[in-house]
Protein backbone atom coordinates (compact mmCIF):
# COMPACT_ATOMS: atom_id res chain seq x y z
CA UNK A 1 0.00 0.00 0.00
CA UNK A 2 2.57 2.26 0.76
CA UNK A 3 4.48 1.59 -2.56
CA UNK A 4 1.12 2.44 -4.32
CA UNK A 5 0.68 5.78 -2.38
CA UNK A 6 4.59 6.53 -3.27
CA UNK A 7 3.68 5.71 -7.26
CA UNK A 8 0.95 7.95 -6.79
CA UNK A 9 2.85 10.35 -5.39
CA UNK A 10 5.70 10.32 -7.71
CA UNK A 11 3.34 10.25 -11.12
CA UNK A 12 1.36 13.51 -9.28
CA UNK A 13 5.18 15.09 -9.01
CA UNK A 14 6.09 14.14 -12.39
CA UNK A 15 2.65 15.75 -13.99
CA UNK A 16 2.72 18.90 -12.18
CA UNK A 17 4.94 20.83 -14.12
CA UNK A 18 3.32 19.85 -17.36
CA UNK A 19 0.03 21.15 -15.53
CA UNK A 20 1.24 24.22 -15.03
CA UNK A 21 3.20 24.54 -18.80
CA UNK A 22 -0.67 23.65 -19.80
CA UNK A 23 -2.31 26.61 -17.88
CA UNK A 24 0.28 29.03 -18.54
CA UNK A 25 0.20 28.64 -22.23
CA UNK A 26 -3.32 28.14 -22.51
CA UNK A 27 -6.74 28.84 -21.18
CA UNK A 28 -8.58 25.69 -20.59
CA UNK A 29 -8.13 24.68 -17.11
CA UNK A 30 -7.33 20.79 -16.57
CA UNK A 31 -6.66 21.21 -13.10
CA UNK A 32 -7.85 22.97 -10.03
CA UNK A 33 -5.65 20.90 -7.81
CA UNK A 34 -1.86 21.86 -8.85
CA UNK A 35 -1.33 25.56 -7.52
CA UNK A 36 1.66 27.39 -6.05
CA UNK A 37 4.17 26.09 -7.96
CA UNK A 38 8.22 26.48 -7.05
CA UNK A 39 10.78 28.16 -9.11
CA UNK A 40 12.14 24.25 -10.59
CA UNK A 41 8.46 23.59 -10.98
CA UNK A 42 7.94 26.78 -13.28
CA UNK A 43 11.21 26.58 -14.75
CA UNK A 44 10.94 22.28 -15.50
CA UNK A 45 7.14 23.30 -16.95
CA UNK A 46 9.34 24.81 -20.15
CA UNK A 47 10.43 21.68 -20.60
CA UNK A 48 6.63 20.56 -21.68
CA UNK A 49 6.61 23.79 -23.77
CA UNK A 50 7.11 22.04 -27.31
CA UNK A 51 4.79 19.05 -26.18
CA UNK A 52 1.87 21.76 -25.08
CA UNK A 53 2.31 23.75 -28.44
CA UNK A 54 2.14 20.30 -30.47
CA UNK A 55 -1.30 20.44 -28.31
CA UNK A 56 -2.33 23.48 -29.35
CA UNK A 57 -1.34 22.43 -32.99
CA UNK A 58 -3.15 19.51 -33.20
CA UNK A 59 -6.18 21.61 -31.93
CA UNK A 60 -5.59 23.71 -34.69
CA UNK A 61 -5.19 20.99 -37.27
CA UNK A 62 -8.82 19.67 -36.12
CA UNK A 63 -10.60 23.15 -36.14
CA UNK A 64 -8.85 23.83 -39.88
CA UNK A 65 -10.39 19.87 -40.95
CA UNK A 66 -13.68 20.38 -39.36
CA UNK A 67 -14.56 24.18 -40.86
CA UNK A 68 -12.96 23.80 -44.43
CA UNK A 69 -15.89 21.80 -44.97
CA UNK A 70 -18.26 24.63 -45.12
CA UNK A 71 -16.33 27.77 -44.99
CA UNK A 72 -13.60 29.35 -47.82
CA UNK A 73 -10.27 29.54 -47.11
CA UNK A 74 -10.16 33.15 -46.45
CA UNK A 75 -12.52 32.75 -43.71
CA UNK A 76 -10.98 29.50 -42.01
CA UNK A 77 -7.62 31.35 -41.99
CA UNK A 78 -8.91 34.01 -39.83
CA UNK A 79 -10.94 31.62 -37.83
CA UNK A 80 -7.87 29.63 -36.86
CA UNK A 81 -5.96 33.10 -36.25
CA UNK A 82 -8.78 33.90 -33.45
CA UNK A 83 -8.51 30.82 -32.19
CA UNK A 84 -5.02 30.27 -31.35
CA UNK A 85 -5.81 34.23 -29.69
CA UNK A 86 -8.69 33.22 -27.70
CA UNK A 87 -6.81 29.30 -26.92
CA UNK A 88 -3.96 31.64 -25.86
CA UNK A 89 -5.24 34.34 -23.82
CA UNK A 90 -3.32 36.80 -26.28
CA UNK A 91 -0.94 36.67 -24.58
CA UNK A 92 1.97 36.77 -26.98
CA UNK A 93 0.41 39.28 -28.88
CA UNK A 94 0.78 41.46 -25.89
CA UNK A 95 4.33 40.22 -25.48
CA UNK A 96 4.72 41.83 -29.52
CA UNK A 97 2.78 44.65 -28.41
CA UNK A 98 4.45 45.70 -25.32
CA UNK A 99 7.82 45.15 -26.84
CA UNK A 100 7.61 46.86 -30.03
CA UNK A 101 6.53 50.13 -27.91
CA UNK A 102 9.22 49.83 -25.25
CA UNK A 103 11.57 49.91 -29.01
CA UNK A 104 9.89 52.74 -30.28
CA UNK A 105 9.82 54.52 -27.28
CA UNK A 106 12.50 54.79 -25.47
CA UNK A 107 16.33 55.18 -26.11
CA UNK A 108 17.82 53.08 -23.07
CA UNK A 109 17.51 49.72 -21.27
CA UNK A 110 15.68 51.72 -18.23
CA UNK A 111 13.67 53.89 -20.79
CA UNK A 112 12.24 51.04 -22.73
CA UNK A 113 11.16 48.70 -19.61
CA UNK A 114 8.57 51.24 -18.26
CA UNK A 115 7.49 51.48 -20.76
CA UNK A 116 6.03 48.34 -21.62
CA UNK A 117 4.91 47.91 -18.62
CA UNK A 118 2.40 50.28 -19.31
CA UNK A 119 -1.16 48.54 -20.07
CA UNK A 120 -1.73 51.42 -22.71
CA UNK A 121 -0.46 49.98 -26.10
CA UNK A 122 0.89 52.76 -28.42
CA UNK A 123 1.19 53.46 -32.42
CA UNK A 124 3.85 51.21 -33.49
CA UNK A 125 2.76 48.47 -31.01
CA UNK A 126 -0.67 48.22 -32.28
CA UNK A 127 1.04 49.01 -35.95
CA UNK A 128 3.19 45.91 -35.79
CA UNK A 129 0.11 43.68 -33.99
CA UNK A 130 -1.59 44.06 -36.78
CA UNK A 131 0.67 43.58 -39.48
CA UNK A 132 1.85 40.46 -37.31
CA UNK A 133 -1.98 39.49 -38.15
CA UNK A 134 -1.90 40.24 -41.70
CA UNK A 135 1.19 38.31 -41.99
CA UNK A 136 0.21 35.59 -40.16
CA UNK A 137 -3.15 35.03 -42.46
CA UNK A 138 -0.94 35.83 -45.30
CA UNK A 139 1.11 32.82 -44.79
CA UNK A 140 -1.91 30.76 -43.82
CA UNK A 141 -3.66 31.23 -46.90
CA UNK A 142 -0.23 30.64 -49.15
CA UNK A 143 0.54 27.15 -47.64
CA UNK A 144 0.66 24.32 -50.06
CA UNK A 145 -2.36 21.30 -49.04
CA UNK A 146 0.40 18.72 -48.71
CA UNK A 147 1.91 21.37 -45.87
CA UNK A 148 -1.11 22.57 -44.14
CA UNK A 149 -1.37 19.74 -41.87
CA UNK A 150 2.42 19.49 -40.26
CA UNK A 151 2.70 22.81 -40.35
CA UNK A 152 -0.61 23.35 -38.23
CA UNK A 153 0.88 21.33 -35.85
CA UNK A 154 4.13 21.92 -35.61
CA UNK A 155 4.20 25.83 -35.77
CA UNK A 156 2.92 26.75 -32.13
CA UNK A 157 5.07 24.08 -30.67
CA UNK A 158 8.32 25.93 -32.74
CA UNK A 159 7.26 28.82 -31.32
CA UNK A 160 6.89 27.67 -27.90
CA UNK A 161 10.62 26.27 -28.43
CA UNK A 162 11.87 29.59 -29.29
CA UNK A 163 10.54 30.74 -25.70
CA UNK A 164 12.84 28.08 -23.77
CA UNK A 165 15.88 28.55 -26.17
CA UNK A 166 15.85 32.66 -25.73
CA UNK A 167 15.09 31.99 -21.87
CA UNK A 168 17.96 29.82 -21.18
CA UNK A 169 20.83 31.23 -19.34
CA UNK A 170 19.48 35.27 -19.75
CA UNK A 171 19.60 36.96 -17.18
CA UNK A 172 16.39 38.47 -16.27
CA UNK A 173 15.88 42.08 -17.30
CA UNK A 174 14.32 43.70 -14.21
CA UNK A 175 16.29 43.91 -11.45
CA UNK A 176 13.09 43.73 -9.04
CA UNK A 177 11.75 40.73 -10.76
CA UNK A 178 8.50 39.99 -12.86
CA UNK A 179 6.46 37.39 -14.37
CA UNK A 180 8.87 35.78 -16.39
CA UNK A 181 11.42 35.34 -13.54
CA UNK A 182 11.03 32.19 -11.41
CA UNK A 183 10.91 30.36 -15.07
CA UNK A 184 14.27 32.07 -15.98
CA UNK A 185 16.14 31.22 -12.49
CA UNK A 186 16.02 27.62 -12.54
CA UNK A 187 15.92 26.51 -16.18
CA UNK A 188 18.94 24.16 -17.23
CA UNK A 189 20.20 22.83 -20.56
CA UNK A 190 18.31 19.23 -19.65
CA UNK A 191 15.35 21.48 -19.85
CA UNK A 192 16.16 22.95 -23.36
CA UNK A 193 17.02 19.41 -24.59
CA UNK A 194 13.96 17.84 -24.03
CA UNK A 195 11.80 20.31 -25.35
CA UNK A 196 14.18 20.38 -28.50
CA UNK A 197 13.99 16.69 -28.94
CA UNK A 198 10.15 16.78 -28.80
CA UNK A 199 10.21 19.59 -31.44
CA UNK A 200 13.06 17.86 -33.40
CA UNK A 201 10.79 14.48 -33.56
CA UNK A 202 7.63 16.23 -34.37
CA UNK A 203 9.14 18.59 -37.57
CA UNK A 204 10.88 14.91 -38.81
CA UNK A 205 7.87 13.43 -38.66
CA UNK A 206 6.30 15.95 -40.47
CA UNK A 207 8.12 17.54 -42.62
CA UNK A 208 10.76 14.99 -43.24
CA UNK A 209 14.78 14.98 -42.20
CA UNK A 210 15.98 17.52 -44.04
CA UNK A 211 13.08 20.28 -43.48
CA UNK A 212 13.22 19.15 -39.44
CA UNK A 213 16.76 19.91 -39.95
CA UNK A 214 17.07 22.74 -41.65
CA UNK A 215 14.07 24.45 -39.79
CA UNK A 216 16.11 23.59 -36.19
CA UNK A 217 19.12 25.79 -38.20
CA UNK A 218 17.03 28.70 -38.95
CA UNK A 219 15.47 28.90 -35.71
CA UNK A 220 18.45 28.43 -33.47
CA UNK A 221 19.90 31.35 -35.79
CA UNK A 222 17.14 33.55 -35.00
CA UNK A 223 17.05 32.69 -31.34
CA UNK A 224 20.53 33.72 -31.04
CA UNK A 225 19.66 37.23 -32.39
CA UNK A 226 17.02 37.23 -30.71
CA UNK A 227 18.87 36.49 -27.40
CA UNK A 228 21.48 39.31 -28.65
CA UNK A 229 19.20 41.61 -29.60
CA UNK A 230 17.53 41.47 -26.11
CA UNK A 231 20.80 42.17 -24.07
CA UNK A 232 21.38 44.65 -26.00
CA UNK A 233 18.11 46.87 -26.10
CA UNK A 234 16.76 45.42 -22.88
CA UNK A 235 19.53 43.81 -20.20
CA UNK A 236 18.35 41.04 -20.74
CA UNK A 237 15.15 38.93 -21.32
CA UNK A 238 11.46 39.73 -19.83
CA UNK A 239 7.86 37.66 -20.50
CA UNK A 240 6.61 40.08 -22.93
CA UNK A 241 10.09 39.55 -25.28
CA UNK A 242 9.28 35.25 -25.03
CA UNK A 243 5.75 36.42 -26.23
CA UNK A 244 7.30 38.30 -28.86
CA UNK A 245 9.58 35.86 -29.84
CA UNK A 246 6.94 32.91 -30.46
CA UNK A 247 5.55 35.47 -32.48
CA UNK A 248 8.22 36.43 -34.67
CA UNK A 249 9.08 32.68 -34.91
CA UNK A 250 6.31 31.31 -35.53
CA UNK A 251 4.90 33.95 -38.54
CA UNK A 252 8.82 33.38 -40.30
CA UNK A 253 8.09 29.85 -39.95
CA UNK A 254 4.87 30.12 -41.88
CA UNK A 255 6.22 32.17 -44.49
CA UNK A 256 9.58 30.63 -45.13
CA UNK A 257 8.19 26.70 -44.60
CA UNK A 258 7.08 26.36 -48.58
CA UNK A 259 11.03 27.45 -49.17
CA UNK A 260 12.59 25.08 -46.61
CA UNK A 261 10.46 21.96 -47.89
CA UNK A 262 12.37 21.49 -51.37
CA UNK A 263 10.92 18.52 -53.57
CA UNK A 264 8.03 17.83 -51.13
Amino acid sequence: MKRVCRNVTDIATMTRPFVFAWHFLTAIPISRSHHEPTASELAASMAWYSTVGLMIGGLLALADNGLRWFLTAEVVNVLLIVLLVVLTRGLHQDGLADTLDGLAGGRTAADRLPIMRDPRVGAIGATGLFLSLLLRYAGLLALPPSLRLPVLVCMPALGRWAMVTVAWSSPYARSEGGLAAPFLAHLSLHHVLVSSLVLALALAAGLGPLAALATMGAGLALVVLVRSGCREWFGGVTGDMLGATNELIEILFLLLVPALVIGR
